[in-house]
């Protein structure tokens, strides 16, 4: 058990020392947070990848956030995704692609995700609506793209 928790801990510091939490899966969950490993207003993970026709949760695990879609950074044909403020839910993502979401209130403060479905087809134009994104949310945004290509 103890070597368990070791090598749990030792999973987690690798994890957190290398930067932002990433997640594969056929279904993700993206948690909603005040502070999480990468900081405070975060989502968790910052970067999903699915294949199209998986399926995105986002949780309302602390109060006070949403999930909106942010403009130029939605794939053609994607329909805009929005969470509304203190609730889950959930999309069923069939367009590859990279999909820039924020939190309303809180994206000056760096409250961004990504998610890419399949391959990044538009990856040059979330780039681009990137650029356009408050100081700290463009930072941690072009972050999480470096690591999408």
């Amino acid at each position: 058990m103890r070597a368990l928790r070791t090598l749990t801990g030792t999973l987690l510091a690798m994890a957190v020392a290398g930067g932002i939490a990433t997640a594969n899966a056929a279904e993700a969950t993206i948690e909603m947070l005040n502070k999480g490993e990468d900081g405070r207003f975060v989502y968790s993970p910052q970067l999903v990848r699915i294949k199209p026709g998986e399926t995105v949760t986002f949780v309302a695990t602390d109060k006070g956030h949403d999930a909106v879609s942010i403009a130029g950074m939605l794939p053609g044909g994607a329909q805009p995704l929005k969470v509304p403020f203190n609730k889950d839910g959930s999309f069923t993502l069939t367009e590859p692609g990279v999909y820039g979401i924020r939190c309303t209130p809180h994206v000056g403060l760096g409250m961004v995700t990504v998610i890419v479905v399949g391959e990044p087809t538009n990856l040059e134009a979330a780039e681009a609506a990137a650029s356009k994104l408050p100081p700290k949310a463009r930072e941690r945004m072009q972050a999480l793209l470096s690591q999408v290509s």
